[in-house]
């Protein structure tokens, strides 16, 4: 592991987030000069500290602990079948157990809050039905995963949300379907 480019990263995104040394220590009740060393590459976070540090930092401990690049062959290909087939299950879990179900309501309440959104109403309407879609592929591109976008050519309609995938496909580095 290359400290320096982690600690690095770390700035960076500290930086990013508008947050100085001292905020972020606060957050992780620490001290600012234990996160100047892990900047200055001379530590790095304890084990007990990576997963706030990732939260608050909106990343993930391997791409951290990558300093921000994923390592080669990591990133996974997300299917728009597969994430069709996801929303599909999601509306049988209301028919098998009941729109009324505690766990239903629970998680369409919840994916509303998170999402400021309506989900049952855009799961109604093809043209929303495709933007979950797009939310969810470009939420995995984030988060290291890529695309084929032969396949999201052919299978969705809306092209604004096509050119959307692809700018974060290309932005990401992912521009090249895993094997």
């Amino acid at each position: 592991m290359d400290t320096l480019k982690i600690g690095r990263y770390i700035q960076h995104l500290r930086k990013a987030a508008g947050m100085t040394q001292k905020d972020l220590a606060e957050k992780l009740n620490i001290s600012f000069q234990a996160v100047s060393k892990w900047e200055n590459g001379d530590t790095l976070p304890d084990t007990g500290l990576l997963l706030d540090l990732c939260d608050i930092l909106n990343i993930t401990v391997d791409r951290l602990l990558n300093g921000g690049t994923l390592a080669a062959g990591e990133r996974r290909l997300i299917r728009l079948e597969d994430v069709e087939e996801g929303f599909r299950c999601m509306e049988r879990i209301g028919e098998l157990l009941g729109a009324d179900c505690t766990f239903f309501t629970g998680m369409v309440e919840g994916i509303n809050e998170k999402m400021n959104i309506d989900l049952l109403s855009y799961l109604k309407v093809p043209a929303t039905r495709e933007v979950l879609y797009a939310e969810v592929l470009i939420q995995g591109i984030l988060s290291g995963r890529t695309v084929d976008m032969g396949e999201i050519e052919e299978g969705l309609n809306n092209k604004t949300m096509v050119e959307t995938i692809r700018g974060y496909l290309t932005k990401t580095g992912g521009d090249e379907p895993a094997e």
